[in-house]
């Protein structure tokens, strides 16, 4: 993504530094200078990456793409003492667009959690057109009765409440009650209501990847930045 000039004000409350108002009392102050020079009015137009704030550069001026290791018991709201958003800094949670996951993981679910603020890219992620592949663990209550790889691949399962049958997932059997699960969709709650619909009950969940992305050894509560060759092709 190649930065176009931007207002002082709006980058500035964009990136969740302030209000756009409290952004003259910095430009009075001295605080924000570009190539060193203090700046002085609120509608003067800067490129983000020549913009400091006491000296140093503003934080992520450009939008964010982190992979996350969602552990047990975290939720994905912003408003709940046990959100994940905690896990990152505290700016990022006022930076406008909203700093958001792709998708929901439920508490009881860990593994990989995708995080931005770009809009378009969630959108590719999550859009059903797209069909994006995420892979889960599933540990379940009873064995296999052998015909669930089919079923699933036939495209025909339909679970309870829903009108139109889940897209063909892939089915790898690791043991008579542990499976690899690929999904290219995501509603509600679907892995816990695919097994339930197969008569079965899922109890313990991890999703292992999303698209080509894995944890690669990422602890749980850990993250990382995207590198710029798993960024979006218009990313920066």
């Amino acid at each position: 993504m190649n930065a176009s000039p931007e207002r002082i004000d709006h980058l500035l409350s964009r990136l969740g530094y302030c209000s756009r108002s409290e952004v003259r009392d910095l430009l009075r102050a001295g605080r924000v200078a570009v190539d060193a020079v203090p700046l002085r009015h609120a509608r003067a137009k800067v490129l983000p990456s020549l913009v400091t704030l006491d000296g140093a550069p503003l934080d992520h001026p450009q939008p964010l793409y982190i992979l996350y290791h969602k552990p047990l018991g975290k939720v994905c709201a912003h408003d709940d003492a046990r959100g994940i958003y905690a896990d990152f800094p505290e700016r990022w949670r006022l930076r406008r667009p909203c700093f958001a996951s792709v998708g929901r993981l439920d508490k009881e679910t860990s593994g990989l959690l995708l995080l931005t603020d770009d809009g378009d890219w969630l959108h590719r992620l999550i859009a059903p057109r797209f069909a994006v592949p995420r892979r889960y663990r599933v540990q379940l209550q009873a064995p296999l009765q052998g015909h669930e790889a089919a079923q699933l691949a036939s495209g025909t399962l339909l679970l309870e409440g829903e009108k139109h049958p889940c897209r063909p997932a892939e089915l790898a059997v690791l043991g008579d009650r542990e499976v690899l699960l690929t999904l290219r969709e995501g509603r509600y709650h679907e892995v816990r209501r695919i097994f339930a619909a197969l008569g079965n009950v899922v109890m313990a969940l991890h999703r292992e990847s999303y698209g080509d992305l894995t944890l690669a050894g990422l602890e749980p509560g850990a993250w990382r930045e995207l590198t710029r060759a798993e960024r979006p092709e218009e990313g920066p």
